[in-house]
């Protein structure tokens, strides 16, 4: 089963009080597997037990976890900035003084001031415990059903690259059965150039040789061999991220060797096709776990 390491997930819950607690996972590509999780720091005893049923369940990604508690009932208070109330206060009397045309502001706006107001959640984290670590495996659940969408979309976008590569080595395969005559009109039409006369066998030997230097059978028999290692791989149980890149690797290896031996335009073009084919399959590779 392949799996995307990109994916979004989002759950929330009211409880009977009024508390409303919202998780939000979202997940990119990275090396390794790697958490951050933001939450109130009243229930920060309870990141462990969730980072570790992250660790259980994902293999690779960036993982960014937010919870959120919002409430408006009683547990939730607002509790007036004194000490800002007070200092804005004093500002105004100066004002008031040195323009005293200026009105003072009303009751409502002091209270919209940045910062005047604040809320204070009174969060029991025993009591919480529970319904925070089911509302995250029901997000970690979805965000690995996402994962999973993504990854099923990414595999057959993948069968469609390599069925491209096969595609294209066929062609190169097809031009390169002309190497050698290709070469030998080359040959001729130098020396015709030159006006220079070239004994037939000593010609046959040179075109051989040159043919010999472009020959890429066993380049070409390694590009399928990798293309049915990829399959084989997207067919396996995974993890495939690090597999698959590898495999793209020796690709580009292989298709720049292709394109190095080229000596016919229709194969160097071909050549330059595969590797334009074979970036695509990397930067996809990226997002899988």
């Amino acid at each position: 089963m392949v799996h995307s390491m990109t994916a979004f997930a989002r759950a929330q819950q009211e409880l009977d009080d009024g508390l409303v607690l919202t998780w939000e996972l979202k997940s990119v590509n990275h090396r390794f597997l790697e958490s951050q999780f933001r939450m109130p720091e009243q229930l920060r005893p309870l990141e462990h037990d969730a980072r570790e049923l992250l660790r259980r369940h994902l293999g690779r990604g960036k993982v960014d976890c937010t919870l959120r508690a919002d409430a408006a009932g009683s547990a939730h208070r607002l509790q007036l900035n004194r000490p800002l109330l007070l200092q804005i206060l004093a500002t105004l009397e100066q004002v008031r003084r040195d323009a005293p045309e200026v009105g003072p502001p009303s009751a409502m706006e002091l209270l919209r001031w940045p910062g005047m107001l604040g809320g204070e959640l009174e969060l029991d984290v025993d009591a919480l415990a529970e319904p925070v670590a089911d509302l995250f495996e029901s997000a970690l659940a979805d965000l690995i059903a996402h994962r999973q969408r993504e990854g099923d979309a990414l595999r057959e976008t993948l069968y469609g690259r390599l069925d491209a590569i096969d595609a294209l080595v066929d062609q190169i395969r097809r031009h390169s059965l002309s190497v050698s005559r290709h070469v030998a009109q080359r040959l001729q039409q130098r020396l015709a150039e030159l006006e220079t006369s070239v004994d037939p066998d000593r010609l046959e030997q040179e075109v051989a040789l040159l043919a010999s230097r472009g020959d890429i059978a066993e380049e070409l028999d390694r590009l399928r061999i990798h293309v049915e290692e990829a399959r084989t791989a997207l067919r396996g149980p995974g993890p495939h991220g690090r597999r698959l890149d590898f495999l793209t690797q020796e690709l580009n290896r292989e298709a720049n060797t292709v394109g190095a031996k080229s000596v016919q335009a229709e194969i160097s073009q071909r050549a330059v096709d595969l590797k334009v084919v074979i970036e695509q399959i990397r930067e996809q590779v990226q997002n899988l776990e």
